[in-house]
């Protein structure tokens, strides 16, 4: 124990502020890693990993084992080409994210489309999708952002069309030529309906416990994975409103809280309510600790 805590003390006397930077720098790119996995498929296959690696280490260092100790040693290098082998579409999502972040169309967007213009295409879609729900049309309306759609705009016909309620319930009818398929919105203007989408291959949806969630949500979730847009789906069977960003999908929404979802999208934040953000939150982190003692 003594051994140990000198060890300890010998290691923190030789911190300095290059040493703390450095550190920092390595949580960071640890817990940005942590977030990019997070609720996603890899985050089970990275855990695995990472109890494998430890038991090893334990077994290793515990137990006088040359031969093991010899082959762990020899493998381990090898992970540096694997690990990017298995991680490789978030690898590729975090890449494309960054380089988007950069290429200066997100200014663009918010110079050229206004919050009145966006309020009248989510009223639009938000009057759709509850008369949808209602007749148990199943739909999959895409809302474009940030990124650029155009790869999947080309699968689909090209409409170029204001967005109307009425259009949009016509598109899904069943039967019709154009219900198959999504329908992608940029702005005021349904730019082309019967798009097809990128598949998610994430697992979420399979561990939901209910299996009533097809090819419309996955395809929700797989561009919603893909890019920055928002993927709104009516379900066929139940009639259900779900929505899908980020990855993410939240399902049973009535036409008010959809509503308000999509308005809280393209809402652009202003100083005043960021600087409301940050205190409200450090307020938060003050009041926590507090209510915590006054429990115990």
């Amino acid at each position: 124990m003594q051994e140990a805590l000198g060890q300890f003390l010998f290691v923190f006397q030789r911190l300095n502020w290059l040493s703390v930077l450095d550190l920092l720098l390595v949580t960071a790119i640890f817990f940005a890693i942590m977030m990019l996995v997070k609720d996603t498929q890899a985050m089970v296959l990275l855990r695995g990993v990472i109890l494998v690696a430890i038991a090893l280490s334990l077994l290793v260092s515990l137990v006088n084992l040359p031969a093991f100790s010899f082959l762990i040693r020899n493998t381990l290098p090898a992970l540096v080409v694997t690990i990017p082998v298995i991680f490789a579409p978030e690898i590729r999502r975090a890449l494309e994210r960054l380089g988007r972040a950069g290429s200066g169309q997100e200014i663009f967007r918010r110079l050229t489309t206004s919050p009145e213009v966006m309020e009248e295409t989510i009223r639009g879609v938000v009057s759709a999708a509850a008369r949808l729900s209602a007749r148990q049309h199943g739909a999959l309306i895409v809302l474009q952002r940030n990124d650029s759609l155009r790869e999947y705009v080309r699968t689909g016909v090209r409409l170029d069309a204001t967005v109307t309620p009425e259009l949009l319930m016509q598109i899904f009818y069943p039967n019709t030529p154009l219900h198959d398929g999504a329908v992608i919105i940029s702005g005021r203007d349904i730019v082309a309906a019967a798009c097809v989408m990128p598949l998610s291959s994430s697992g979420i949806l399979t561990v939901t416990p209910d299996r009533q969630m097809g090819l419309r949500h996955r395809a929700a979730l797989g561009i919603a994975e893909a890019s920055d847009a928002i993927a709104m789906v009516v379900s066929e069977e139940t009639g259900s409103i779900s929505i899908a960003h980020n990855g993410r999908m939240i399902r049973r929404l009535d036409p008010e809280r959809l509503e308000n979802i999509l308005n809280a999208f393209y809402k652009a934040p202003t100083a005043e309510s960021e600087q409301d953000n940050i205190l409200r939150r450090l307020l938060n982190l003050v009041r926590r600790p507090r209510e915590d003692g006054d429990k115990e």
